[in-house]
């Protein structure tokens, strides 16, 4: 995404793109849906729970650790295997993003390099801080062209800027271009999807659209699938309007998903309950 151009909000001038204010009034109507329904008076913690648990499982799965949710529930060691390392830093992630939303709007630099620390949960010198020249990604499921670190840091300085400007953008563009520009820059050494992912429920939660973190993109996501997913992207990358008007409606009906999921929750609860 450049971050120069005729106007001082990038951000809201894609808001106009064809197509998504359609995408985001229908994301809207889809998370007023959850916060409307009875159970989420009376039980929104357990909702906030079951979501972060299955939007953490929807982020491995995009990584490469598509596990049952089941499975993610029943597991306590998560060191065995590539595999379980994957879900058990996504698991890191989604109960570490609540806890760093103060912190976002005023250094999102910083809270990108606790991501990348928390994912890792590593000791080696390239976790917790952007890539530098010469330093090889790790991200095999994203086959896009990597940015050189010269290009990536500017890029990355430019996109902090924009969020610490904050704006009128709607908050599923803003979430969409975090999402994407993280992907696009890849700015670690590894575990940039499960970072993106992050950041864009970070932006998601923080911007008011979704407070209690009830509406897990990470599972429409998934549930959209890794083709979807990786074509959209691709759309994202090319700057286009066309292409960047496509990413933002899939991450729409990610979030879309995510409510429809959360909503199903909601209504397994008031069945057991009646």
């Amino acid at each position: 995404m450049s971050t120069t151009g005729a106007t001082a909000d990038p951000f809201a001038a894609l808001g106009s793109l064809p197509g998504v204010p359609e995408s985001v009034e229908s994301v809207r109507k889809a998370v007023d849906r959850v916060y409307g329904h009875r159970i989420m008076r009376r039980r929104s913690n357990e909702i906030t729970s079951e979501a972060a648990l299955r939007g953490a499982r929807g982020s491995a799965a995009l990584a490469g650790a598509d596990w049952a949710l089941e499975e993610v529930r029943r597991r306590t060691d998560f060191s065995g295997d590539d595999e379980a390392r994957v879900m058990g830093g996504a698991l890191r992630l989604t109960a570490e993003a609540g806890q760093l939303l103060s912190i976002w709007r005023q250094s999102p630099l910083r809270v990108l390099a606790r991501l990348h620390l928390v994912a890792a949960a590593s000791n080696d010198d390239t976790v917790g801080r952007p890539r530098q020249a010469g330093e090889p990604v790790d991200e095999p499921l994203i086959e896009l062209p990597t940015p050189s670190a010269v290009e990536m840091h500017g890029r990355l300085e430019g996109l902090s800027e924009l969020i610490i400007a904050g704006g009128s953008a709607p908050a599923l563009v803003t979430a969409a271009v975090v999402h994407g520009e993280l992907l696009a820059l890849r700015p670690f050494t590894s575990h940039n999807g499960l970072v993106a992912r992050a950041a864009e429920r970070i932006v998601l939660v923080g911007s008011g659209l979704d407070p209690k973190s009830v509406c897990p993109a990470e599972v429409g996501h998934a549930e959209l699938g890794r083709a979807a997913y990786l074509a959209a992207l691709d759309g994202y990358v090319s700057g286009t309007p066309e292409g960047m008007a496509a990413w933002i409606a899939h991450c729409g009906k990610a979030i879309e998903l995510g409510a429809r999921e959360s909503t199903a929750v909601c209504e397994a609860l008031q069945r057991g309950a009646a």
